[in-house]
Parts: C-alpha cells; sequence; structure tokens
C-alpha cells in the first residue's frame, strides 16, 4: 500500500511539475508575443509620424505656391481692368468729341 501511495504522490508531482513549466513556457511565449507588437507598434507608429510631417510639408508649400500664382493672377487681371477702363474711358470721350463735332457741322449746314 505504500508503495502505491508513494507511486501516485510521484506521478501527481511530476505531472504538476511539467505542467507548471508549460504555463511558464506559454507565459514566456505570451509576454515575448506582447513585447513584439509593443514594438512593432512603435516603428509604425514613428514611420507614420515623418510621413505625416511629410505630407503636412508638402501640402503647405503646395498651399502657398497656390497662394502666390493666385495672388500674381489677380494683379494681373487688375492692370487688364484698369486697363480696359482707362481704353473704354478713351473711347468714349473720343465717341463723344466725334459726336459734338458732327453736331456742330449739322448746325453749320442748316
Amino acid at each position: 500500500m505504500k508503495k502505491v501511495i508513494l507511486s501516485t504522490a510521484f506521478v501527481l508531482a511530476l505531472c504538476l511539475s511539467f505542467t507548471s513549466c508549460r504555463e511558464k513556457k506559454e507565459a514566456d511565449n505570451a509576454e515575448n508575443t506582447v513585447e513584439e507588437v509593443v514594438d512593432d507598434t512603435k516603428d509604425l507608429v514613428e514611420k507614420t509620424e515623418g510621413t505625416v510631417e511629410e505630407t503636412i510639408d508638402d501640402a503647405k508649400k503646395t498651399v502657398d505656391g497656390v497662394i502666390d500664382d493666385a495672388t500674381k493672377k489677380a494683379s494681373e487681371v487688375k492692370e487688364n481692368v484698369e486697363e480696359v477702363v482707362e481704353d473704354t474711358k478713351d473711347a468714349v470721350k473720343k465717341t463723344e468729341d466725334d459726336l459734338k463735332k458732327a453736331a456742330d457741322k449739322l448746325k453749320k449746314e442748316n
């Protein structure tokens, strides 16, 4: 009977020791996996941060260029409009003078 009890106790001790080792290995594996995931996530965040900063810089440069171009075009349009206004004033004045001359000529003839 002693042998049976001792054998059973020995078998139980062996089972517990193998089970506890397996749990530690699985826990270590899980911990390593979590650490790898955290490291990979940090790397991804750093890469994404750099890409986002570059994209923002590029967008700022593009917007600045568009604003400069729009300002130049607006100045050109303003200059063209001013020229057209002056030309129109001159044309109206000339037409007015021509009409006055024609009216004076008609008065003299009649």
